[in-house]
């Protein structure tokens, strides 16, 4: 009996040991864990292009990468025809190079439905418009009354694009994103720029004005409104309105719907994510 109580005792002291080793080194390792997602967590929650057509005045940050994607339906009527395009993949992706500037490459996969006379025509157009290629660069960050200033730049090659959605010119645009901080829930962004191709040789001027509201850190709203200046041709202005919902600070939901100001677009209805990927 001696002997196994003496055993049992040593066992006991030998188990103690470890199991406070073992504690130590899994209170460094939490204590750690809880540092590296402290830095990480600087970043704070991603800040997206879309769903709006009022493109962020800030880049992803060096190493970053981020996935901006989702699908849209739109509507325009006129006499008896009704064209009705359903965009089933429409994607952003951009990877920060450094803290300062971005690369962008995005598409949209779309299929053009046309109904005469209450008649749905055997000849649908589907796929891929031009590629988007270009970048972004942070100019200059918010001080009092000045506003947070990005330079986008985006070129759309023709050979990029499927045969019904080629265009006769290469497109090109850029632009200059602005943004106001106004309180602590809510913000005005806006663009100004202009772009050139698809299939007119006109320049036309571009705008877009977003207003934003945060309900909550989770729910948040916009309402803008957008549109084009062509130098030969009508204007074009929108509006859209939508609704996001942060899951968490690398994952934001969305959904919008919009319809234009002047001819030429009926109804407009979207929905989609953007995700991040932070640097190891």
């Amino acid at each position: 009996m001696n002997k196994i109580k003496n055993t049992t005792s040593c066992n006991l002291k030998c188990s103690i040991k470890v199991s406070t080793s073992k504690l130590t080194l899994l209170l460094a390792l939490l204590l750690s864990l809880n540092f590296a997602f402290t830095q990480e967590d600087n970043l704070g929650a991603l800040v997206t292009d879309r769903p709006d057509a009022t493109e962020a005045s800030s880049t992803v940050g060096k190493g970053i990468l981020q996935f901006e994607t989702g699908i849209w339906y739109e509507t325009f009527e006129e006499n008896d025809t009704k064209i009705q395009d359903y965009n089933y993949n429409t994607m952003l992706i951009r990877y920060g190079i450094l803290d300062n500037l971005e690369l962008r490459l995005g598409w949209n996969f779309i299929e053009g439905v046309t109904t005469v006379n209450g008649t749905k025509l055997d000849d649908v157009m589907s796929g891929l418009s031009p590629l988007l290629l270009g970048m972004k660069i942070d100019i200059a960050e918010e001080q009092g009354c000045m506003p947070e200033i990005a330079l986008i730049g985006h070129v759309f090659p023709v050979f990029s694009a499927s045969a019904d959605y080629r265009p006769e010119y290469t497109g090109v645009d850029f632009r200059l994103s602005l943004s106001h901080t106004l309180s602590e829930k809510s913000s005005l962004g806006y663009n100004i720029g202009a772009q050139w191709g698809d299939d007119s040789p006109e320049a036309a001027a571009i705008y877009t004005l977003a207003y934003g509201y945060s309900f909550t850190d989770k729910f948040g709203m916009y309402a803008e409104v957008y549109g084009d200046l062509p130098e030969d041709s009508s204007a074009n202005h929108y509006w859209d309105a939508g609704m996001t919902y942060l899951v968490n600070n690398d994952l934001q939901l969305d959904a919008y719907v919009g319809t234009s100001i002047t001819e030429g677009q009926d109804l407009l209805l979207g929905m989609g994510l953007s995700y991040r990927i932070r640097k190891k």
